[in-house]
């Protein structure tokens, strides 16, 4: 079973990913901010990380770069989920390391869909 870690400062976001994924069968954890995302995945092996872009304390750029830095973490593929449209957002969260984003706010189909891309489903 593939593990996907959900790092989201709204809970009812975290929610509305956590059920779209875990009835295709994903395994979900869920962290509210960086500093308790990077906590979790230094002790545990996800499969996929969905992480939100902008959030208090450390953002998900932050944990992205530490992520991308690590030896043993880079190679997880990252999800960045992001407010923030622009072209050089993108070129940006695509430089520092992210493997796919989406912008939101998206529909849970979409965020299924690409999951399943990921995963060749």
């Amino acid at each position: 079973m593939k593990k996907i870690l959900i790092v989201d400062d709204e809970e009812v976001l975290r929610m509305l990913i956590a059920d779209t994924l875990e009835d295709l069968g994903f395994s979900i954890e869920e962290a509210e901010d960086g500093e308790e995302a990077w906590e979790v995945i230094q002790k545990n092996s996800y499969d996929l990380i969905i992480l939100d872009y902008m959030m208090p304390g450390m953002t998900g750029v932050e944990v992205l770069k530490k992520l991308k830095e690590s030896t043993v973490k880079k190679d997880i593929p990252v999800l960045m989920l992001t407010a923030r449209s622009q072209q050089k957002d993108k070129e940006e969260l695509l430089a520092v390391g992210a493997d796919y984003f989406m912008e939101k706010p998206f529909r849970p189909m979409k965020l299924q869909e690409l999951v399943e891309e990921i995963f060749h489903v």
